[in-house]
């Protein structure tokens, strides 16, 4: 496959080219200081140049499938939340994943799939993280809308609790949540690419 992956150069984004490569398919990474392309998919003009330039790299003209490992949200006390840091979480990880599928539905091939990220948060709010909680809770119902309109395009979400390989650093951040290893997660990604399940969030662990 021809497969397009944003946030590539992050620690899952690696984790998850280095294995998508292994298997075989053609990565294409993209991110907004490193990668085969640098573009900021929180801007939907650089989003369409993204599609654009993809699509003519190396005679791609098809992709199959879109693998989003990317997001910022802003990690605050509720009372020290403004307007502007929701409207930042919602454009850095909820609405730059949404014009990832909405330009990306046209470009991709028509049984081609989209995999976006979200997280625990979810499911499992922390002091802090009510930015996330809301753009991880805002993608996982637009992948189960999307799903019913797009097929015979898939999409998926992968929703992974802090990696193991993280705990030294955001540990402290998730008390009492089991954590999930790194290649545990990529292989949530292994199953949304390369399998035929669409609508589907992959909780983990």
């Amino acid at each position: 496959m021809n497969i397009l992956l944003v946030g590539a150069t992050g620690k899952l984004g690696t984790a998850v080219h280095a294995e998508l490569a292994d298997r075989g398919h053609r990565v294409l990474t993209v991110g907004r200081t490193a990668g085969d392309l640098r573009y900021d998919i929180a801007d939907p003009a650089q989003v369409t140049a993204m599609y654009e330039r993809a699509a003519g790299i190396d005679a791609r003209d098809v992709i199959d499938a879109v693998v989003s490992a990317a997001g910022d949200v802003p990690y605050k006390t509720l009372t020290a939340m403004t307007a502007q840091d929701f409207r930042a979480a919602f454009q850095g990880k909820v609405q730059s994943q949404i014009e990832l599928v909405r330009q990306g539905l046209g470009r991709v091939a028509e049984r081609g799939s989209f995999t976006l990220i979200t997280g625990v948060l979810a499911r499992e709010p922390i002091p802090t993280g009510s930015a996330a909680s809301m753009a991880n809770g805002a993608l996982e119902a637009f992948v189960r809308a999307a799903a019913i309109e797009i097929a015979p395009q898939r999409i998926n979400a992968v929703s992974p609790s802090v990696f193991t390989e993280s705990l030294a650093d955001y540990g402290d951040f998730f008390p009492g949540m089991p954590p999930v290893g790194l290649a545990q997660v990529v292989q949530a990604y292994v199953r949304s690419v390369e399998g035929g399940q669409t609508g589907q969030v992959y909780t983990l662990p």
